[in-house]
């Protein structure tokens, strides 16, 4: 091999590596793109069995909404987008491990925010449930913003509450969001097994 074409061998292999670098860094979807924030994207469990995508559940009262699944195996949910809480990139890919938030794109009755939020203990179980609104609670308005992480399975990931980006000072005892399964209802809410998920592009 010539030294020109040693030096093109090695460049191209350094790209490649750099270019499969960069884009671990971002959450994959379905299509194996990187999420784009502010694009709509159903969330949907990794694994069978656990019902289908996302969705917005009535709740004991009226409002605010529960984040759960839909009790009917392979359907798509509702879509939301994700909004990062600080971007550093020139681009629009979601990273993982950053704190973001995570909206419904449906119209409801409430008449208030469709974000995630981390909401009260469940009586039964413990657990904290994840509901919809804005957090008031702080102006940091911590209780909104969650991450996305990897998992051992490429394309398959867990989603967090854990704002250290939006608190870096904040005693913040984190945790995976998996499921509750009432009357019913599959509800999402933290920790007691962590449900692994994935992205698909509206």
């Amino acid at each position: 091999m010539s030294t020109r074409s040693l030096t093109i061998f090695i460049l191209a292999h350094v790209w490649l590596l750099m270019a499969t670098k960069s884009i671990a860094q971002f959450v994959i979807d379905t299509s194996g793109e990187p999420v784009e924030d502010d694009e709509e994207y159903f969330i949907r469990p990794a694994i069978t069995g656990n019902g289908g995508g996302f969705t917005l559940i009535t709740g004991n009262g009226t409002c605010p909404l529960n984040v759960g699944l839909d009790n009917t195996e392979g359907t798509l949910g509702a879509p939301v987008t994700f909004i990062p809480f600080s971007s550093h990139h020139d681009d629009f890919n979601v990273g993982l491990n950053r704190d973001l938030r995570v909206t419904f794109r449906t119209a409801t009755s409430c008449g208030q925010s469709t974000d995630w939020r981390l909401g009260e203990k469940d009586a039964t179980s413990g657990r904290r449930l994840i509901v919809t609104g804005s957090d008031d609670s702080a102006g940091s308005q911590q209780g909104n913003f969650f991450r996305i992480v990897q998992t051992q399975t490429s394309g398959n990931y867990n989603i967090q509450w854990c704002p250290k980006e939006v608190c870096p000072s904040c005693n913040i005892q984190c945790g995976t969001v998996g499921v509750i399964r009432e009357n019913g209802k599959i509800l999402l809410a933290l920790d007691g097994g962590a449900l692994p998920v994935v992205f698909q592009k509206e």
